[in-house]
């Protein structure tokens, strides 16, 4: 209902005569002229940077330059300077303004960027940067760094006829700062409340005589605390790129980076004690629950790739996109795993077992795109064909063994390093190819997308202890169709039908045969909103989705993993942008949907939520800054994130609660400087986040006051 009337405000705000020509209304006949490749950044293009916090291009949903609004799938695009304004650390503090997507579903963790996209988990299978899968699985995750991301760019709903094998709720694709032809530079340093400081840098220029060559240098360095005693977030990060344009056609940009991690396991904490009181009370949100003697998260992240792209006439465009990865973990934690005897009033001991992980991956993923533009009769064509290839090599070592209790009333460590028993030393080698094909029609006002997709995939996991191979080739179509047709009005009704596939690395624990691909459907309607006179932007989509072959957790063995069934999703999702007046921006958005297991081979789960899943959320986001006058430059920014109630327990019997925080900031731009103080949960909220299970809940941030120092040239 509130998604409904806000659009009905927005349409009156963007009443516009009916002869006015909608912004990217296709043409209908006639030749297409291409967009112009905007190297100096003037103006929007499908990857670039945004003007303030509205998008109006994305090549996420279709790899093609389209307008959102002629793009008939729920899309959402974070810039850098909303990135900027609210001070996120992190990919997923950036998405927490944005609608179906739930970020942060572990809590305060500095480790890994955690994601549900209508309410599916996404940091596995729909991690991508520049276009290209981070894919990550067992313990082996990367993780970005938002300074060097000039967008973030979320899809809802499957998106695997153009990307190939991941989970059906959607992805985040972010976009990296690449070289703009232009010289500049800028150097930031800030620091917050837990003493952790950051320095950073960006910079970049022109060369060669033509000026045919650019440059761009990101980096940036961070040392400190975080809310949890002995538990830091420090990271080292140089980005370099380079581009070579010998003339209008041709773009060749290559991309480097690496990125070290320090930091400390995450706390698994009991229900009783933090979603309900304990005889003792409440477990403090700084308390360590690990060995400070020998916890330890590094993270080594190196990439290199490059992007070409060619216009070989006005109606033909080449690409190819390609990156290896190299990833190395090395993670030794004790986690709680409950308590050891039932809490009283004045003993409350946690037993802990103690966890090691080394994965070490190789990755290579190549992209192939030809793109060509033609009439037939009236309706104009935007043809793509694609070739992609995806190797993974996944060396892994996991090993556990009970490890010694701590008093959560009175904590003692120790330097004694628990024994432990490797249970898992596996590699894994993924081969995945997948050709498409996609057509964009339009015929006037209407277009229509149909695309298609077959993945070949080999997959080889080989236990080095045993020397046992399991070998799996499952393969699959998927595909799409859908239509949009935008009214003089700025509206635009929509409807796709799409479909996905996934390809499961491991084995179910309980039978130890390979897993079997998930598979997933959805229907979605929807209606966009582009104003014709105004900086507007708002969408409504409704949406039925539903995954099968879900992997969950073993219940037997909380390490293990077996497929329980289907599972469904139906809901709706609103969002509004707007540049409401000079210097005042506005994001509002909500989600609400209901997520169900429909098949398992437990009875009593069927018609449950999943733990750890809340089924409504929203945020509101304004920012104002000052345009003239003795104060210009001075800005406040406010914001309010509200997170419905989830379960801990299969069950559903155990509940946690839901909660709301705020955010503010004030900032001060002149000349070349920009001050800025920011503050997350500015009313200290104590709240669980989530809870995976009765045992294992997650302390949300607390309150997090920053202040940066910026200057640009």
């Amino acid at each position: 209902m509130g998604g409904v009337s806000v659009l009905a405000l927005v349409a009156m705000l963007g009443a516009h005569p009916a002869s006015a020509q909608t912004a990217g209304a296709p043409s209908s006949g006639g030749a297409v002229e291409l967009d112009t490749i905007d190297i100096k950044g003037k103006g929007q293009t499908a990857t670039g940077p945004i003007d303030g916090y509205i998008a109006t291009e994305s090549a996420a949903g279709s790899k093609t330059s389209t307008p959102l609004i002629k793009t008939p799938q729920a899309i959402s695009v974070i810039g850098a300077k909303e990135i900027r304004d609210q001070q996120a650390q992190s990919t997923d503090e950036a998405t927490r303004y944005s609608p179906g997507i739930h970020s942060q579903t572990f809590g305060s963790d500095s480790r890994n960027d955690w994601f549900l996209i209508r309410g599916f988990s996404e940091q596995e299978t729909g991690y991508y940067l520049d276009g290209l899968q981070m894919f990550s699985t067992s313990f082996a995750t990367w993780k970005l760094e938002p300074w060097n991301l000039e967008r973030i760019e979320v899809v809802r709903g499957p998106a695997s006829v153009l990307y190939g094998g991941g989970n059906p709720g959607g992805l985040i694709n972010a976009i990296s700062k690449m070289p703009t032809f232009t010289t500049f530079g800028q150097v930031e340093a800030g620091v917050n409340e837990f003493g952790n400081v950051y320095g950073a840098a960006d910079v970049g220029g022109v060369a060669g005589a033509k000026n045919e060559w650019s440059y761009r240098f990101t980096s940036l360095g961070r040392i400190g605390g975080t809310q949890t005693d002995f538990t830091d977030n420090d990271r080292i990060f140089v980005a370099p790129s380079l581009s070579y344009k010998p003339d209008d056609a041709t773009l060749l940009t290559i991309l480097g980076q690496y990125q070290h991690d320090w930091t400390n396991g995450q706390n698994f904490l009991p229900y009783e004690g933090t979603v309900t009181k304990a005889p003792f009370g409440r477990i403090p949100t700084s308390l360590f629950t690990s060995e400070p003697s020998l916890d330890k998260f590094e993270r080594d992240q190196t990439m290199i790739g490059y992007r070409f792209e060619t216009a070989i006439n006005p109606d033909v465009i080449i690409r190819q996109n390609t990156r290896y990865g190299h990833l190395d973990v090395n993670s030794q934690t004790l986690y709680g795993v409950g308590y050891a005897a039932p809490p009283t009033a004045t003993t409350a001991d946690l037993s802990r077992f103690n966890f090691v992980t080394t994965p070490s991956v190789d990755q290579l993923m190549t992209d192939n795109q030809a793109e060509f533009h033609f009439d037939t009769w009236a309706l104009h064509n935007v043809a793509l064909f694609g070739l992609d290839y995806k190797h993974y090599n996944l060396r892994d070592s996991q090993g556990f063994a009970l490890g010694p209790t701590l008093s959560l009333l009175n904590p003692v460590y120790t330097n004694q390093t628990p024994t432990r028993s490797r249970y898992n030393s596996n590699t894994t080698v993924l081969d995945q190819v997948g050709t498409y094909a996609q057509d964009q029609i339009s015929f006037d006002r209407f277009t229509m997308v149909l695309s298609g997709r077959h993945d070949f995939v080999d997959l080889n996991t080989r236990d080095r202890v045993t020397g046992t191979s399991i070998d799996t080739s499952p393969g699959a179509w998927s595909g799409k169709v859908g239509g949009i047709y935008n009214f003089d009005s700025g509206f635009s009704p929509y409807v796709s039908y799409s479909t996905s596939f996934n390809p499961i690395i491991g084995t179910n624990f309980s039978t130890g045969l390979p897993l079997v691909p998930e598979t997933g459907e959805q229907v979605e309607v929807g209606l966009k909103y582009q104003s014709p006179v105004l900086p507007i932007t708002a969408g409504l989509a409704l949406f039925d989705l539903t995954r099968q072959n879900v992997l969950t957790t073993d219940p037997t063995f909380v390490l293990g993993s077996i497929q329980s069934g289907e599972q469904r999703s139906r809901g709706l999702e609103a969002e509004v942008r707007a540049q409401l007046s000079d210097g005042l921006s506005a994001i509002g958005t909500f989600t609400a949907y209901e997520l169900e297991i429909t098949k398992d081979l437990d009875p009593t789960l069927i018609g449950k939520v999943p733990t750890n899943t809340p089924q409504r959320f929203g945020s509101l986001w304004l920012d104002y800054t000052i345009p003239v006058g003795n104060f210009q430059g001075v800005g406040f920014g406010a914001g309010v994130r509200y997170n419905g109630q989830s379960f801990a327990d299969p069950a559903n019997t155990l509940r946690v609660p839901e909660f709301v925080v705020g955010d503010a900031a004030i900032h001060y731009e002149r000349d070349h400087w920009r001050a800025a103080v920011n503050v997350s949960n500015f009313t200290d909220e104590v709240y669980v986040g989530s809870c995976s299970s009765a045992t294992a809940c997650f302390y949300g941030d607390r309150r997090k006051l920053s202040a940066s120092l910026a200057y640009r040239w």
